[in-house]
């Protein structure tokens, strides 16, 4: 069995079923677990990301509406590696390769099976997990590993069942404002805070700064969507210079957490498990099971608060 992922999220999955050797290629955001960086990459955004969260967002309405590509998919490279799989996603045809951009890669070769995915609740990622085991056959390795995974969501929901359950926005871009939809809302539950703005099993939207004023959480969590902790960081700057930044409750009660979003937050894997371990540890102080990885959020500092 070989296989092509141009998902992220079926990358991390695939080797949860222990399947990774069987991992030919990958897409250019499948960096988990660290070593499929090593396979050869089929695929990269058509822009330059490295520009600012409002140009990313204007060029990527300027590419929806004009029909021109996000991604960039190397056909020759793909071809070469003779996949009986190809995985990609159809939730969203922003935020990864999708099967539309593989046909127009000319990806459709004979014998490779083209997997189209999609989720936008946490039931819908399991039920991804059976889709890819059922696609390699390891359909009953799938039942396992779904256990093993419920079983932390339900122990986490045990532990924070009791606590009081403080107001939580978490926001997938910043410029413009995006509140996190889709499985968000569920992992907030999950992590024992209420949810607000972003609603479960819908998409992410943009939404008037106002209503964010209007709700004022008492937690405001930052993850825009393909951003590591570093870039989501880099954000700061842009919130600060908003006029309504430090009238928010979170940020006056030093509650604004930024987070990596590319890798836990935006990914329709199995991570999301760890996901609601983040916000549990950030709205609860529930100590994340340690994690060998680079860190995964941090505390957003007023640089106006003067430090002793």
């Amino acid at each position: 069995m070989r296989i092509v992922s141009l998902l992220a999220s079926a990358t991390e999955m695939v080797n949860d079923l222990g399947a990774g050797e069987w991992l030919a290629g990958r897409s250019h955001e499948c960096d988990h677990p660290a070593w499929v960086r090593r396979l050869p990459q089929c695929s990269e955004p058509a822009f330059d990301i490295q520009v600012s969260s409002r140009d990313i967002d204007c060029e990527v309405t300027r590419r929806v509406r004009s029909g021109e590509p996000l991604y960039t998919i190397h056909y020759d490279r793909i071809r070469e590696l003779h996949p009986d799989i190809i995985f990609a996603q159809e939730h969203c045809e922003v935020c990864a390769v999708t099967p539309g951009d593989v046909r127009r890669g000319r990806c459709e070769f004979p014998g490779t099976r083209i997997v189209a995915l999609t989720a936008s609740t946490v039931d819908q990622i399991f039920q991804s997990l059976f889709e890819i085991a059922r696609a390699i056959g390891l359909e009953e390795r799938a039942a396992a590993v779904a256990a093993a995974h419920r079983e932390k969501i339900e122990g986490l929901q045990s532990r924070t069942a009791r606590r009081r359950r403080p107001t939580v926005a978490v926001l997938e871009w910043v410029d413009p404002i995006f509140a996190m939809g889709n499985w968000g809302p569920e992992l907030v539950e999950i992590a024992g805070g209420l949810p607000v703005l972003g609603s479960p099993g819908e998409y992410s939207r943009a939404i008037d700064p106002r209503l964010l004023l209007d709700a004022n959480p008492e937690y405001l969590v930052i993850a825009p969507c393909g951003f590591d902790l570093e870039r989501a960081l880099a954000e700061q700057q842009v919130l600060e210079q908003l006029p309504w930044w430090h009238k928010l409750r979170a940020v006056e009660e030093g509650k604004v957490a930024f987070a990596d979003g590319n890798r836990y937050f935006n990914r329709s894997s199995l991570s999301v498990v760890a996901t609601a371990e983040i916000l549990a540890e950030i709205l609860h102080g529930i100590e994340a099971p340690a994690s060998a990885e680079k860190p995964r959020w941090r505390w957003y500092t007023d640089p106006r608060v003067r430090v002793l």
